[in-house]
C-alpha cells in the first residue's frame, strides 16, 4: 500500500469498480444459468420446470416472486449504483457524463428504431420496442474480463458508465410505458413512505434497518398500485444516505456504501442467476422456423447486434469529431468499436422488459427469448473477436 493510501485520504471506489472481478464472475454464472435453463426446458424435466414456475405461493406464482420480488433487490442495487456514480463517482461531473451519456441515449434509440422498422403495423409486436435497448453489464464485463489487459481501463470505465445510464433509461421506460392502471390509494401510501425515508435521510439517520423495513412496506404498496414493483427498489435506493451525519462525503462507512457492498455478491451470484434460470427456458419442441425468423425475434436480435453498435459507435464518433468529448484514454477506434459491440449483450434487462411487454401474450414469450439469445450471442462473439485482434494503434 502506498503512502497516499496509508494516509487515509484515498477516495474509496464504488462497489461496482471495486468488484469488477466479481461482476464479471457473476456474468459467467449467469451464462451457465441460462444454458442450464435451455437444457432443462428441452429435457424430460421440462414439465416439472414450467410447472414449478407457475406454482402459486402466497398469492403469487414462483415466476412472479422472482420477477417482482427478487428483482426488486436487483433494482435496489442498480439504484444505489446510479446514485453513487452520479453523486460521487465516474458520472459526478457534466464533463464525465457527456460521452457515456450521448452513447447510452443513442445506444437505446437506434435499437428501438430497428425493432420498430421491422414490426411497423403490428400493434401487439410494437409493445416490445424497448426490449433491444438494454445492455447487460454483468455479461459485458464478463467478456471484458476474459480479455484482461487487452482492453484499457478507460474503456472498462466507459462501458460501466454507459451501462449505468442505460439502466437508468430502462427504469424510466418501465415507469412510463409498462405501468398498468393505477390504484391511487396504495400509490399515495408508497409516496408517503418515500417521504418518510427522505426525512430520515435529512435527519442524518445512518442505521439501515429503518430504510429497509419501510422499504419492504413500500415494495408491497407499489405491487398493489399498478406500478411495477421493482421500481420500488430504485425509489428506496435514492433515499439511502451517501453522506453520514459525521465524516467525509466519501466515507466508506456511509449507509449507501455499506448496503451496496452487502448486496453485491447475493445479487451477482444469486438473484441474477436465479432470474436467468427462471426466464431463459424456452422449449424448441415443435417450434417452427417461421417463429424463429419472425419479425419480433429478428427485430430484437438485429436491434441488439446492429442498433447498439451503430448508435454507440456513431454517437461517440460524432461527439469526438465535434470536440464535445475526448476518446477514452489509451483506446483506439477499433477497441471502442469492440466495446460498442459488447453493449449489444442485453440479456437480463431485455428479458425483463420482454416479460412486461408481452405479459399474457404467451406465444411471443419464446420469441423474445430467441431474439435476446441471438442478438446477445452475436454481439458477444463479434465484440470478443474485434477486441482480441485490436492493437492500440488501430
Amino acid at each position: 500500500m502506498d503512502a497516499h493510501a496509508k494516509s487515509g485520504n484515498e477516495r474509496p471506489r464504488s462497489a461496482l469498480r471495486r468488484f469488477l472481478g466479481s461482476e464479471a464472475s457473476g456474468g459467467i454464472i449467469l451464462m451457465l444459468a441460462a444454458a442450464l435453463a435451455l437444457i432443462v426446458a428441452n429435457s424430460r424435466l421440462a414439465g416439472a420446470y414450467f410447472q414449478t414456475l407457475e406454482t402459486h405461493v402466497g398469492g403469487l406464482s414462483v415466476l412472479h416472486w422472482v420477477n417482482d420480488g427478487l428483482m426488486a433487490i436487483f433494482f435496489l442495487l442498480v439504484g444505489l449504483e446510479v446514485k453513487r456514480e452520479f453523486v460521487d463517482g465516474q458520472l459526478a461531473t457534466w464533463q464525465r457524463r457527456v460521452l457515456p451519456g450521448v452513447a447510452a441515449l443513442a445506444g437505446m434509440a437506434a435499437p428501438a428504431a430497428v425493432y420498430v422498422a421491422l414490426n411497423a403495423g403490428d400493434a401487439v409486436a410494437l409493445r416490445g420496442w424497448a426490449i433491444p435497448s438494454a445492455t447487460d453489464i454483468a455479461f459485458a464485463l464478463g467478456v471484458l474480463a476474459l480479455l484482461g489487459s487487452r482492453v484499457p481501463v478507460s474503456l472498462k470505465i466507459f462501458l460501466t458508465a454507459v451501462a449505468i445510464i442505460d439502466d437508468l433509461g430502462a427504469i424510466v421506460i418501465i415507469a412510463l410505458f409498462y405501468t398498468s392502471d393505477l390504484a391511487f390509494g396504495p400509490l399515495g401510501a408508497a409516496l408517503a413512505g418515500l417521504a418518510l425515508l427522505y426525512a430520515l435521510n435529512r435527519m442524518g439517520v445512518a442505521s439501515l434497518w429503518p430504510y429497509l423495513l419501510i422499504g419492504a412496506v413500500i415494495w408491497w404498496l407499489v405491487l398493489q398500485s399498478g406500478v411495477h414493483a421493482t421500481l420500488a427498489g430504485v425509489a428506496v435506493a435514492m433515499t439511502i444516505p451517501l453522506k453520514p451525519a459525521r465524516g467525509r462525503p466519501d466515507d466508506p462507512t456511509s449507509p449507501l456504501h455499506r448496503l451496496e457492498h452487502v448486496l453485491h455478491a447475493p445479487v451477482a451470484f444469486g438473484i441474477v442467476p436465479i432470474f436467468g434460470f427462471a426466464n431463459a427456458g424456452v422449449s424448441f419442441s415443435g417450434l417452427a422456423s417461421g417463429e424463429i425468423l419472425g419479425t419480433v425475434p429478428l427485430g430484437i436480435a438485429l436491434g441488439l447486434f446492429l442498433g447498439k453498435q451503430v448508435g454507440i459507435f456513431g454517437s461517440v464518433w460524432a461527439a469526438v469529431r465535434l470536440n464535445l468529448a475526448d476518446l477514452p484514454a489509451h483506446a483506439s477506434w477499433r477497441q471502442l468499436y469492440g466495446v460498442a459491440l459488447l453493449c449489444g449483450i442485453g440479456f437480463t434487462m431485455s428479458l425483463f422488459i420482454g416479460g412486461l411487454a408481452f405479459d399474457g401474450v404467451g406465444h411471443l414469450g419464446d420469441a423474445v427469448k430467441i431474439g435476446v439469445f441471438g442478438g446477445s450471442l452475436l454481439s458477444a462473439l463479434a465484440g470478443w473477436v474485434v477486441l482480441v485482434t485490436a492493437r492500440p494503434g488501430d
